[in-house]
């Protein structure tokens, strides 16, 4: 048959997606963190979406061969705000854990995270970052030690 119907244990199983030759996964996100951890589910105390399929298609996408994740989100928030947070709040989750994640775009560009080393993943990101937040995203960095301070 052209078409069929399947349970969502199915369509999210990431060894059946994995069997897709060159997938690619493209899914938003509401954050990110210097390390490349991605929240696409919570907003303080608000919860913005389930838990989804999310992280079974970005698993998926790596498990197939040629395949390849993307994380897209908007550099800023709503209101001009910073989005591109360093730390996540307390509240919020992981939905995808920064080791599953191959790339992350903004408007400002593509950040490449996978087998990259924390200092990369954290100037990829800064890259990508709105320019208007770059400085202080840099200096957040350097505080937790992601990006060594410059002597």
């Amino acid at each position: 048959p052209m078409f069929q119907m399947q349970p969502v244990d199915y369509v999210n199983d990431p060894y059946v997606i994995g069997q897709n030759y060159k997938q690619t996964s493209i899914n938003g996100c509401l954050e990110v963190d210097l390390q490349g951890q991605v929240n696409s589910e919570t907003s303080k105390w608000k919860t913005d979406s389930g838990i989804g399929g999310q992280l079974d298609h970005v698993r998926g996408a790596q498990i197939s061969e040629g395949g390849k994740s993307i994380i897209a989100l908007n550099s800023t928030a709503k209101n001009d705000t910073f989005q591109d947070r360093a730390i996540f709040p307390a509240w919020n989750i992981t939905t995808v854990p920064r080791y599953d994640v191959d790339y992350i775009v903004t408007e400002y560009g593509i950040a490449p995270l996978r087998y990259k080393t924390v200092r990369q993943r954290a100037e990829n990101l800064i890259a990508i970052a709105h320019p208007k937040f770059r400085d202080e995203l840099l200096a957040k960095a350097k505080e937790m030690g992601l990006i060594p301070l410059k002597g």
